[in-house]
């Protein structure tokens, strides 16, 4: 009797399995409520880089470059407020329940003209100093942990040829310090069509930190500030201030006038090798009123030598080889968690080894990309990865699956 049942559990055990995880599967999807949309001006133009979700509870997301969002919530936020703002507009509120329902889910932000007099009373280079010195006291400073979606193509002649995309936590202190530690919990890759294969010293992360001139420290005599507009952000004067230095590189900074709150970074940089950074940071409030970084996008261009054996090629193939290939790392971060728990933090960024990202490996989890809250696909994302997809016309989705097993 009891080896019978033991031979009917074995024969049921593969279904039983099944069952259980299409429920757990069927559970999960049913806790999570997807919360997309768009955000345009009173022009019906997209709105970059708004902030979205529900500040209390430091759920949310920015907007894309085309003013499109999406994040979850879960039944417990339903009654909860949906707070868009973005600088140079009015903020708008709206219960998340009501915009479930709402037919249009286009959000209309009015424009919101601010002049502010008093600035000419400071120079620029002052606000510029003045915002430095309250750095750290402006942003969550204390230990928090970053849940970070990283994206890095690498560009060889001009064509994207690799791309990874990792979710980290990062454990961090805010721009006036260093990340503490990181762990890549989840990472997948493209199809390898590079032929250099150029490998940094260290993962992205750390170099996306040392490009940004908060936490790397900004020299204010090296450049000439001038400032550009004045703006606003969530009821606070912005003042926009370019830095420029005589070679031509620049820093503009988004400052509110009254807390110097430095809401958002761009800057451009070019050196004597040829190279070449496009960067831009975008923070933005947590429930503590303290900035954190919510997206950032870079492209580093550079030169690198033309390995031999590509030479040999393009020679027998009667094309006229090249010392140099031009090529670049374009980089895509979103914050999509932040968790201010300074003692969880402490056990979370665990890792000490530096190496290039493409060097860590893990098990593929495609169950876990399919239920991440992704951000829509930015003008930047489909222009990489179609060129990635056109090398030999190869979906991504297809070379995710082909891939990423060991």
């Amino acid at each position: 009797m009891y080896r019978h049942k033991t031979n009917l559990f074995e024969k049921l055990k593969p279904i039983l399995i099944l069952s259980l995880l299409l429920s757990s599967s069927f559970i999960f999807s049913q806790s999570k409520i997807n919360i997309s949309g768009f955000v345009y001006d009173e022009y019906a133009y997209p709105i970059p880089y708004s902030s979205i979700g529900i500040i209390k509870k430091n759920i949310g997301a920015s907007s894309t470059e085309e003013g499109s969002f999406s994040f979850f919530v879960s039944k417990n936020e339903l009654m909860d407020t949906l707070e868009i703002s973005s600088i140079g507009y009015e903020t708008f509120k709206i219960i998340i329940n009501d915009f479930i329902n709402l037919s249009d889910k286009k959000i209309i932000l009015k424009e919101k003209i601010t002049e502010l007099k008093e600035v000419s009373v400071k120079s620029s280079k002052t606000i510029v100093k003045s915002a430095l010195k309250k750095l750290k006291s402006n942003t969550l400073s204390s230990k928090h942990t970053l849940g970070m979606l990283y994206r890095r193509w690498s560009v060889e002649d001009k064509i994207c040829r690799f791309f990874i995309e990792q979710y980290i936590d990062v454990v961090d202190r805010g721009p006036s310090s260093f990340v503490n530690g990181f762990k890549i919990r989840h990472n997948r890759t493209s199809s390898d069509y590079r032929f250099v294969k150029n490998l940094q010293s260290k993962h992205s992360l750390f170099y996306m930190q040392w490009t940004n001139s908060l936490r790397k420290g900004i020299s204010l005599g090296a450049f000439k500030w001038k400032k550009i507009k004045d703006t606003n952000y969530e009821n606070e004067g912005v003042v926009v201030i370019k830095g420029t230095k005589k070679n031509g590189d620049f820093i503009t900074l988004y400052i509110g006038f009254d807390t110097f709150k430095i809401y958002r970074l761009e800057k451009f940089t070019k050196n004597d090798n040829g190279s070449t950074m496009d960067a831009i940071y975008v923070y933005k409030n947590n429930n503590q009123n303290k900035l954190f970084l919510s997206y950032h996008k870079r492209e580093y261009s550079f030169y690198v030598k033309m390995p031999d054996h590509i030479k040999r090629i393009l020679i027998q193939t009667g094309k006229k080889s090249k010392p140099y290939v031009p090529a670049a790392y374009r980089h895509e971060v979103f914050v999509l968690n932040l968790d201010n728990n300074s003692k969880s933090a402490k056990s979370t960024g665990d890792e000490s080894n530096q190496r290039d990202m493409t060097l860590y490996k893990l098990d593929y989890d495609q169950n876990f990309w399919d239920n991440l809250s992704l951000p829509p696909e930015t003008k930047f994302y489909k222009k990489n990865i179609e060129e990635l997809e056109g090398l030999f016309d190869v979906p991504i989705e297809t070379q995710f699956k082909f891939s990423n097993f060991n």
